[in-house]
């Protein structure tokens, strides 16, 4: 019987200390063994958002004790291993930095293959996790400093079809919560409070509705959200707000996936199409229910990670690494850490004023 490879995913990209270890069955599904993600809101909180050089510091604090954990909760001994993989970009420089070397200095330690992961393409694999997912597929990418549609045609093999020409989504709500008085991170707070409101009460604009095909726009989205913040009164009208912005958001999304589909339909000709929606945003439980109703009118499948899977943690980090490792793609301990790094490296950069769609 062939031993089932076993991989460590660490994570530091942001303000999530984790670590996980995960095989294979003997069907070759993937199977989470065990799975920390230690988040470091209580620091952050009292300035409204992620301060590089404290979550840092807190990787650095935590990031032996999550690794111990991992392989604690797993049953795991250290020396079974067979790889260890650390997310490498894209994100904060010094939060990288920290589980990037100590991936390393294991993989050294243990004389074990290391495979430096982009982050994205960790959200990219998530559904992996828990479905049977096959290329190519259409990914919609939705998370705070992300938000794009990818042709995913193969492990390492990304064709953008559409990007965000200014805010991520997930900003735009974590921007939106803050004006409205929400303690961060505030985000999926949003969809609670759009449960209390009118969702007809404020016309929000939708930036490049009509044209620049599957791109988005939201900084006039978030532009407009401030302007009436300043006028509000009552709790309730918080909520309308929040409704509002919450309709905006899912109108925009449905249009342009829609447009997406058309696209990923013209490059690929297969049998049964897969939408997989990843990413902190593709827990808004509202966005999953117009999609999937989507994907019902279009003849797409659904996919989504499930809840805990869809911010980020290492799991998704080793998942990628799992199926690297298969292929014996591996990386060199001097590896970079890259706070920039897109899954399609030929596709234009469209951010910034003088952008033209």
């Amino acid at each position: 019987m062939n031993k089932k490879p076993i991989i460590l995913g660490i994570e530091s990209s942001c303000d999530e200390t984790a670590a996980s270890i995960i095989t294979e069955n003997e069907q070759g599904v993937p199977t989470i063994l065990s799975n920390i993600v230690s988040s470091q809101v209580d620091i952050h909180k009292e300035f409204g958002g992620v301060v590089p050089e404290l979550a840092a510091r807190s990787h650095i604090e935590k990031i032996d004790l999550i690794t111990k954990k991992a392989l604690d909760e797993s049953g795991v001994k250290i020396e079974d291993i067979d790889a260890i993989a650390a997310t490498a970009g894209p994100g904060l420089i010094v939060c990288l930095s920290v589980g990037l070397s100590f991936g390393k200095a294991m993989a050294s330690s243990l004389n074990k293959p290391f495979i430096a992961v982009n982050h994205l393409e960790g959200h990219a694999l998530s559904p992996k996790l828990n479905s049977e997912l096959n290329y190519p597929y259409l990914l919609l990418l939705i998370s705070g400093g992300h938000t794009q549609f990818l042709s995913v045609q193969g492990l390492g093999n990304y064709k953008r079809l559409g990007t965000t020409i200014d805010d991520a989504v997930g900003e735009a709500f974590d921007k939106t919560a803050k004006l409205l008085g929400i303690e961060f991170p505030g985000g999926p707070q949003i969809e609670v409070y759009a449960k209390k409101g009118d969702p007809n009460k404020y016309l929000l604009p939708k930036p490049i509705f009509h044209k620049g095909g599957c791109n988005l726009s939201f900084a006039g989205l978030k532009t407009a959200v401030l302007k009436i913040s300043k006028q509000i009164k009552t709790d309730q009208e918080k909520y309308d707000l929040a409704a509002s912005f919450q309709k905006t958001i899912e109108e925009i999304l449905y249009k342009k996936s829609k447009i997406a589909f058309e696209e990923f339909k013209k490059m690929n000709e297969i049998k049964k199409n897969k939408f997989v929606v990843a990413g902190g945003v593709a827990a808004n439980k509202r966005i999953r229910e117009v999609l999937t109703n989507l994907c019902e009118e279009e003849g797409f499948e659904a996919i989504f990670p499930p809840i805990n899977l869809c911010g980020d943690n290492a799991a998704m980090i080793a998942m990628v690494g799992l199926e690297k490792f298969k292929l014996n793609q591996f990386s060199e301990l001097d590896s970079p850490a890259k706070p920039r790094w897109p899954l399609d490296a030929d596709a234009a950069f469209l951010k910034g004023a003088g952008v033209r769609l």
